[in-house]
């Protein structure tokens, strides 16, 4: 089976690991605040912003309160999102208002999100869908302009950028996820950036435990009793460790190889399914952007989608639709009409791509979808 996500793990990891063991410190500490510095570095900030916390989730429901959420506040976001933005907010008593998105980018503009806006609008949180930017830069600007803190969901988005600048950056919180699906890997995992200085202090606190020692050498070098807690707010723990930091800080280095690779992936679909009828192609990106290659998905009409799938699945390729829209999730409790996110859940299909394909699997995949979607026809 030719999968849509796949890591690339291998003897640099294995050598990495080895000397983790050997240290014989497995949780929160040295290599976990390397891994965070080493970060901070690829997306441009300064590293007491970011945390090394064990999921994107967790930061999603950290952003929630760091925001201090509650049942007279609604957050923007689109339909379009994994359903961990959502419940982050819903958690929390907040009202998750979903908006609409761009049916071929599957990215809210800043026309989607202000017709979702309301007089409760507390926080905007945009996903970066498949790496692609996105309309970041003018709905940041839009959130300034309004006093709407902006919540980036660049899980997908680990090497975006718009002219240079890392994805994440533009607005007040985001997060990254490092789970055994994405590019960069730790198998779980994630990393938090909070903008303001004083927030992301709170953030790091909240992270474990709300304490604000980290660990008791560090207290020890600070207090003559550094066994007493010095609790600040009641939090808890979701920090990383330096298991997972340490594979982290290996993938980071990784990180161009992969991403360089997916983009001949994706150039070869292009080439290959570009004169396919009834085939709509992933749009070309604007001038100054550029993605992580998260996915690579296709259009196809309604009434043949699914039949698609399935035919291709007979054929040992998997594909998937990321992500289903929240707006149809009778959970959430809305009742809402956003026909362009319909339709892209309707007629979008995710192919594999991972950095581990070779050729002749992209090959594979590329006939396969040829054959399939002419016999759909």
């Amino acid at each position: 089976m030719i999968n849509v996500f796949q890591p690339s793990l291998g003897k640099q990891e294995l050598d990495a690991l080895a000397e983790v063991f050997e240290s014989n410190w497995l949780g929160h500490g040295p290599r976990s605040g390397a891994f965070e510095a080493e970060f901070a570095e690829h997306i441009g900030v300064p590293a007491e912003h970011v945390v090394f916390i064990n999921s994107a989730t967790a930061g999603l429901f950290l952003a929630s309160e760091l925001l201090d959420l509650g049942p007279d506040d609604d957050v923007v976001l689109p339909s379009m999102s994994f359903l961990s933005a959502a419940n982050a907010i819903a958690a929390f008593g907040a009202r998750p208002v979903f908006c609409d998105v761009d049916p071929r980018t599957l990215n809210p503009t800043v026309a989607d999100i202000e017709r979702a806006l309301t007089p409760r609008t507390k926080a905007v949180n945009v996903l970066h869908y498949g790496g692609y930017p996105g309309d970041v830069v003018a709905i940041a600007e839009f959130c300034r302009e309004r006093g709407i803190p902006l919540i980036e969901d660049s899980a997908c988005a680990v090497a975006s950028t718009v002219d240079g600048r890392a994805v994440g950056t533009f607005g007040d919180i985001a997060m990254w996820s490092f789970d055994a699906m994405k590019i960069l890997v730790t198998g779980d995992g994630g990393m938090l950036y909070v903008r303001d200085p004083e927030l992301a202090a709170r953030a790091r606190g909240l992270a474990y435990h709300g304490l604000r020692q980290a660990n008791g050498f560090t207290a020890a070098k600070v207090s003559a009793r550094w066994w007493e807690l010095n609790l600040e707010e009641f939090g808890r723990r979701i920090v990383g460790n330096d298991i997972t930091a340490t594979l982290g800080s290996v993938q980071l280095r990784r990180l161009p190889e992969f991403v360089a690779r997916r983009a001949e992936v994706a150039r070869r679909y292009d080439e290959g399914l570009a004169d396919v009828p009834g085939v709509r192609l992933p749009p070309s990106l604007p001038e100054g952007h550029r993605t992580s290659h998260y996915f690579y998905w296709i259009q196809l009409p309604a009434e043949i989608r699914d039949q698609v799938a399935a035919a291709l699945l007979e054929r040992g390729v998997y594909t998937t639709l990321r992500y289903p829209p929240l707006h149809r999730v009778p959970k959430y409790r809305v009742r809402q009409e956003l026909p362009a996110s319909d339709l892209a859940a309707a007629t979008t299909l995710l192919l594999p791509l991972h950095q581990g394909l070779e050729d002749d699997e992209v090959d594979l995949v590329i006939n396969a979808v040829r054959d399939v979607v002419a016999a759909a026809q």
